[in-house]
């Protein structure tokens, strides 16, 4: 390209180094992330379409959009602070991109810039909690939060609506889908603020439970979000409810427990975790934490494993943490896989040890026209600050028109 030196905002972009630098700080960028940047540095506050990304980083080549997808989360990382990278850097749905910082000099000359986006991230939405009765007489809490289009999580394996909103495990979740959505989201019976005490039943009853919340909440048509347990549950919604369910999106999911697929070694750990979960819930046990947090979270840090700990004792109680487990271990939805007709979008990380990788590409290969986007992490939940996260939004948000 023409120009290899540019300054916007407080960043400096050296094309001859292939580096950018804010402040004293180099940081190095892999080439084609570079010439994505720098596409975007030289058509600054004008909107980008991914074909002219496309052709201008990779000319004469069949490159997959998913690479200019990546390449454009390095570069938000590159920026610093994730929700600042995301403002740098605007996604239009569909279509493109636009570089949305102040650009000072482009080659010695003056060029127009858009106003400068201030580097707080937007407040995280406040939430309301309300409650509601399913037919069985069990009382279920749920959370609103956030405006616009509806969008329903199903409920997974452990939550508490209250505790969680602020932890750092699941924060940057629900502070982003809330700006985009009205994030319709619950505590299953047996933890959390829903009643405890109860009879379980079979896995009917959990679907059960999200076709309360949801007529509670008076929804018509919604995209529906199932995180792992949760995955199971919203399959089997969709495929009782089709003309309800616009999108369905399942990210660390499975259509079936070990206890229908596993080794006989895998059954038999399995059990023996829920006896674990019997004797060491809550009791703050460093060792247990540790084995837990591992499982779920291994790129985790002392304040997810302090939070881990604490959700261990507000949640629920010992023998409800070890029921809920067993009976996710019998869960088998693969009958109805074939049935959906919503379009969906499986999301699964490459290294995720709680629900291995198989199990997501197992869910696209039997969903008819799903997609599945692989995630580079070990985490089962992602954490804020790992480029994962900000893959994951950018497909979620793509799916979902934000």
């Amino acid at each position: 390209m023409a120009h290899s030196e540019y300054q916007f905002g407080p960043f400096h972009l050296d094309g001859r180094e292939r580096r950018l630098s804010r402040g004293g700080d180099v940081i190095p960028l892999r080439l084609k992330v570079f010439e994505t940047l720098l596409a975007l540095v030289e058509n600054a506050g004008r909107l980008v379409t991914k074909q002219e990304l496309l052709d201008t980083v990779w000319p004469g080549t069949a490159v997959e959009e998913n690479n200019l997808n990546h390449n454009v989360s390095v570069l938000r990382k590159a920026l610093g602070e994730r929700a600042t990278g995301q403002q740098y850097i605007e996604t239009v749905p569909r279509v493109g991109y636009r570089f949305a910082a102040p650009v000072e000099t482009i080659a010695g000359q003056a060029h127009p810039s858009p106003p400068r986006p201030s580097s707080t991230p937007p407040p995280t939405p406040r939430q309301e909690l309300r409650y509601c009765t399913t037919g069985d007489n069990v009382r279920l809490a749920y959370a609103i939060s956030g405006s616009g289009p509806p969008l329903v999580k199903a409920s997974n394996w452990l939550t508490h609506l209250d505790f969680e909103w602020g932890s750092p495990i699941w924060r940057h979740w629900y502070g982003e889908l809330s700006r985009h959505h009205r994030l319709i989201r619950y505590d299953e019976r047996g933890n959390g603020m829903s009643e405890r005490d109860v009879d379980y039943g079979s896995f009917d009853r959990w679907v059960h439970d999200l076709e309360t919340v949801v007529d509670a909440a008076g929804l018509d048509r919604f995209p529906l979000l199932g995180i792992s347990r949760g995955g199971s549950i919203a399959i089997a919604y969709a495929a009782k409810h089709p003309e309800r369910v616009t999108h369905l999106v399942l990210h660390g999911a499975f259509a079936a427990g070990v206890n229908c697929t596993g080794t006989p070694d895998e059954i038999e750990a399995h059990r023996a975790l829920a006896s674990l979960l019997r004797l060491g819930w809550g009791l703050n046990n460093p060792a247990f934490c540790k084995t837990f947090t591992s499982r779920f979270v291994p790129e985790s840090t002392p304040e997810h494993e302090r939070w881990f700990d604490e959700m261990q004792r507000v949640s629920t109680s010992p023998e409800n943490a070890a029921r809920l487990l067993e009976r996710g271990a019998n869960i088998d939805v693969r009958h109805l896989l074939s049935q959906l007709t919503v379009p969906t979008l499986v999301l699964h990380c490459d290294r995720d040890a709680a629900v291995p990788p198989e199990q997501g590409r197992a869910l696209a290969a039997c969903i008819p026209g799903a997609r599945y986007v692989s995630l580079p992490s070990a985490n089962h939940l992602m954490l804020e600050d790992e480029p994962a996260w900000a893959m994951f939004l950018e497909e979620i948000g793509l799916f979902l028109n934000w």
